[in-house]
């Protein structure tokens, strides 16, 4: 069948992008469902950091890629194999397929799913197919999902079905954002009533961390950000104490207002300098946890021995060390008991053709959780 995808072809296009044109519109042709493989038509697809850094090269993949990775659709056919899944069910799209017979699957962290992750790097289906054309050419698919398409074959491994009465639209955030944001502190972090929290950029993601926070009882929760608005933000959603990371002050501020540091820093923003930040504002015996994923050659400087002679902990948290299939509806269930109002974090709503300019309010940290839909 023909459908329409946004294509990235080349790495090195430049902001503003709704000038440079990074991604373009084009109709492909998508292959039927191959073997455990199921065809989606998509609802609506967010706009993510992890696709922003695909079109600048910090994260490189292998092109011309459909990309976008978190979002929400509707079955329209399922491939041979898949019994559990029909016709007209809603679904949301994670973008790591898990086997269930690697080692991390067995031992329950399905995030590091071997398989899965060999498949995302080499732009494949979890079968090693490519099921997207553009002529005679194949086109890669991002992380499994390539959500920024009216339609997409994915793996049934990629799906997650909504049993829910949820908005389908707002479904799209529980894909990416929140599953890692609020995961790393329900799942990686393991956040206990009554303990401190941070979160050091808040975009989606680390606004979902905060989110995560409040709902699991910590008492002072501080949320630090270069732009002011989203510290208002963060106020509304339950922040206690709020800092401009250009402060100089920033990190004494902290450390007074919480008698020596927090019991968790998370580093949602994805530069070495927020990651400096955090760990600096983790009190002694703390966890600083970091879901971000810098330029892969940028590095930190630990101080060693502060890790020993503190007792502290660093812990790296991938996809919320989520359980896709335990976590989607569990979140969803907050939500719609009022516990975790994504609905604050909806952006713009936008149209597969102005997806480039959703990617320059991206990049100039003007939106929030941006969503095309369909």
């Amino acid at each position: 069948m023909k459908t329409r995808a946004a294509v990235l072809h080349t790495l090195d296009k430049q902001a503003p992008f709704a000038q440079s044109l990074p991604l373009k519109i084009e109709e492909i042709e998508l292959d039927a469902p191959g073997i455990g493989e199921v065809l989606v038509k998509m609802t609506a697809a967010g706009l993510c950091h992890s696709d922003l850094s695909v079109i600048t090269g910090v994260r490189p993949r292998p092109v011309p890629m459909a990309l976008g990775h978190e979002a929400s659709g509707t079955v329209m056919k399922v491939g041979e194999g898949v019994h559990d899944l029909k016709v007209g069910d809603r679904v949301v799209l994670v973008f790591v397929p898990s086997c269930g017979h690697c080692l991390p699957c067995t031992e329950g962290r399905p995030a590091l799913c071997e398989p899965g992750a060999e498949a995302n790097g080499k732009g494949t289906l979890l079968s090693g197919e490519r099921r997207l054309h553009l002529g005679a050419q194949a086109v890669h698919h991002h992380v499994g999902v390539s959500a920024f398409a009216e339609h997409a074959v994915v793996s049934r491994r990629s799906c997650v079905k909504i049993e829910q009465d949820i908005d389908p639209i707002e479904a799209a955030l529980f894909g990416c954002a929140v599953l890692t944001g609020v995961g790393a502190v329900v799942n990686t972090a393991r956040v206990q009533p009554g303990q401190t929290a941070a979160v050091v950029g808040l975009g989606g993601v680390g606004m979902c961390a905060l989110l995560g926070a409040v709902a699991s009882g910590a008492t002072e929760i501080v949320a630090i950000d270069l732009h002011e608005s989203k510290l208002e933000m963060a106020r509304k959603l339950g922040a206690t104490i709020t800092i401009n990371a250009r402060d100089p002050d920033a990190v004494a501020k902290v450390k007074e207002a919480t008698k020596g540091g927090v019991d968790f820093a998370f580093e949602m923003a994805g530069v070495t300098q927020a990651m400096e930040l955090s760990y600096r504002i983790t009190k002694r015996g703390g966890t600083t946890v970091t879901a971000s994923l810098p330029h892969p050659q940028h590095n930190w400087a630990l101080q060693q021995v502060s890790l020993v002679a503190e007792e502290r902990t660093i812990k790296g948290s991938y996809i919320g060390s989520c359980v896709p299939s335990r976590d989607v509806p569990r979140y969803i269930n907050l939500y719609l008991a009022g516990k975790l109002p994504i609905n604050q974090l909806m952006g713009e709503r936008m149209k597969l053709e102005d997806i480039n300019r959703g990617f320059d309010r991206l990049d100039a940290g003007e939106s929030m959780r941006d969503l095309v839909v369909f």
